[in-house]
């Protein structure tokens, strides 16, 4: 009894039916009657990591493709006005570039004291060519009016 446990313990399923093969063996006797040589566990991995490989080239060549066009975005800023709670500002951004997309717009600014702050406003779809005006209130920069930049990427 003990014996065919230690059998049973040494064996695989066939890559092709499922049936036990030994450890050293990938396919059963009624898949390969001609006994061709198996397959090795190097080419089996080398497969999938080429398999893995081909797919993150996909997947990075669709997203470069579906980004194109889109942007460079513009975008002026206007005077912050305080607000309880923080600062509003109107921020009108254009997309200059031949496809239609989102802008991810950061607003900053230079003020001593206050560098390195920043707040990422997103925006609505924009068409190549058009532009749209949004009211935000900013909460990072306090409520004191202080000059403020934004930067759209390009």
């Amino acid at each position: 009894m003990k014996n065919s446990v230690a059998e049973k313990a040494q064996t695989q399923p066939c890559v092709r039916c499922g049936a036990p093969v030994s450890l050293q063996e990938a396919l059963c006797e009624r898949c390969n009657p001609l006994g061709l040589a198996q397959p090795s566990s190097s080419q089996a991995h080398g497969t999938v990591f080429l398999g893995i490989g081909v797919a993150v080239l996909l997947l990075a060549s669709l997203a470069g493709s579906s980004a194109k066009g889109v942007g460079p975005f513009t975008a002026q800023i206007s005077a912050p006005v305080s607000i309880p709670g923080g600062l509003s500002v109107e921020i009108n951004v254009e997309n200059t570039g031949s496809g239609a997309g989102s802008a991810a717009c950061s607003v900053s600014t230079t003020k001593i004291g206050s560098a390195g702050l920043t707040e990422i406003i997103t925006t609505e779809r924009i068409e190549p060519g058009a532009s749209v005006a949004i009211t935000r209130e900013l909460k990072a920069f306090g409520t004191e009016p202080i000059p403020l930049l934004i930067n759209c990427g390009s």
